[in-house]
């Protein structure tokens, strides 16, 4: 008997019939003897609907009455479940993030501090089912809370952990990892398995099947992750530790996957003042609004005086970067400020370039080869990404692909 999280997406969840279909997959894993806690998403664009009232009601809306707002979809979708279950005769009941509890702190992007898992305990031990809403929790004061987009499967992998369950389903519209985006290769493959620090990785290089930060919370906890569909009946891929991959019997490749991400926007300082403040001048700020800045290229300063520098933000924060960096121009003293936003990270991602030179050196020869500009580069322990006009997007994550031998003998 095993001990199973099962976590459903909102497209799993759109509607009755659906939801009639979770309902058999769950009551599958039950009649098996597994033991099952099922955490859920909120109907497929229902989390946007309700999003979308807030700003009507309000341009300032507080943050507290936010969370009761957003975090209704998951509630009405554990209800809809739970009853569905009962009527296939299965005693299942949902539990709200406040009834278990789980605790959180902030509002719309808070974060687990503690999961109660005796509430759990007790339902296993009667033989039930509890079926949670994903994405929210309870703060000290008793105050409901969210845990911002995609939330739901940090919700799975921290109830996952706190019950010490064999492994955490994942169940989304597609049926595992690929090596990259099928609709632009359909010759991506399948894998069986990827590591913890794999999937973070893709996962922070616009690969769109798991959240980041559940991803990182499974790797820190050792929750056994597996991404299947909810549509078919088909083996999906498996995201666990080093010591685990062994178990898939599978020929490793020196990179697992490509991504690319979109929601890149690329910042241009011009003549920066060759200062050891100057920098921090231009970081500082920007860290102090929350905003995430990426790929970093400096160049060779200018007779000594003056240097170039370049920098990644993500899209949405662009205007705010702008306006935060052209208040600050006098006291940095750049001269002028560029910006970009049609380009596009791309990026090889492997745990083989930690004992193999030459991977990032391949990847530069096979986007020269098809005449792309790279404008920035970074890298990681076993990652390397470049910064790439937008209008290469496609051809980059195709030629990459066959360059590093990824793809399938034949279209799957």
């Amino acid at each position: 008997m095993a001990r199973i999280v099962m976590k459903f997406g909102g497209t799993s969840m759109a509607g009755i019939e659906r939801i009639r279909h979770v309902a058999s997959l769950v009551k599958r894993e039950v009649e098996a003897g597994n033991q099952a806690a099922v955490v859920v998403s909120a109907m497929a664009g229902e989390t946007d609907r309700l999003i979308q009232f807030c700003r009507e009601a309000s341009s300032l809306y507080d943050p507290r009455e936010y969370d009761v707002v957003v975090a209704s979809g998951e509630q009405v979708t554990s209800g809809l479940l739970a009853i569905t279950l009962q009527g296939m005769g299965l005693n299942a009941r949902s539990y709200m993030g406040w009834q278990l509890p789980i605790r959180t702190s902030g509002h719309a992007t808070g974060l687990i501090e503690g999961i109660d898992a005796q509430v759990l305990e007790r339902v296993f031990d009667e033989g039930g089912i509890a079926v949670i809403p994903g994405f929210q929790g309870v703060t000290e004061h008793g105050d409901v809370t969210t845990l911002g987009r995609g939330g739901s499967d940090t919700s799975a992998v921290a109830l996952a952990a706190a019950v010490k369950a064999d492994r955490c389903d994942i169940y989304t519209d597609v049926d595992g990892v690929y090596t990259t985006d099928p609709r632009i290769v359909p010759r991506a493959r399948k894998l069986p398995a990827v590591t913890y620090e794999e999937m973070l990785e893709l996962a922070s290089v616009g690969a769109k099947v798991l959240q980041t930060r559940s991803v990182g919370l499974a790797m820190r906890e050792k929750v056994p992750i597996r991404v299947l569909s909810s549509f078919e009946d088909r083996p999906g891929t498996w995201v666990v530790g080093d010591d685990r991959i062994g178990d898939f019997d599978m020929e490793r490749q020196l990179i697992t996957g490509i991504a690319y991400d979109k929601n890149e926007a690329r910042v241009t300082l011009t003549a920066v003042p060759h200062k050891a403040a100057s920098v921090a001048a231009v970081f500082a700020p920007l860290a102090d609004a929350g905003i995430n800045v990426d790929m970093i290229v400096q160049s060779v300063p200018r007779e000594g005086q003056e240097s170039d520098l370049t920098f990644t933000v993500p899209t949405a924060a662009l205007p705010q970067s702008r306006a935060i960096l052209e208040e600050r121009q006098g006291a940095i003293g750049f001269a002028e400020l560029l910006s970009d936003v049609n380009v596009v990270k791309v990026s090889a991602v492997g745990v083989g370039m930690r004992s193999n030179a030459g991977i990032a050196a391949q990847m530069f020869e096979a986007l020269a080869g098809r005449g792309i500009q790279i404008l920035a580069i970074s890298t990681s322990e076993i990652k390397v990404s470049v910064l790439i006009p937008e209008e290469y997007t496609e051809l980059a994550v195709r030629v990459l692909h066959t360059a590093y031998g990824l793809d399938a003998e034949e279209a799957e």
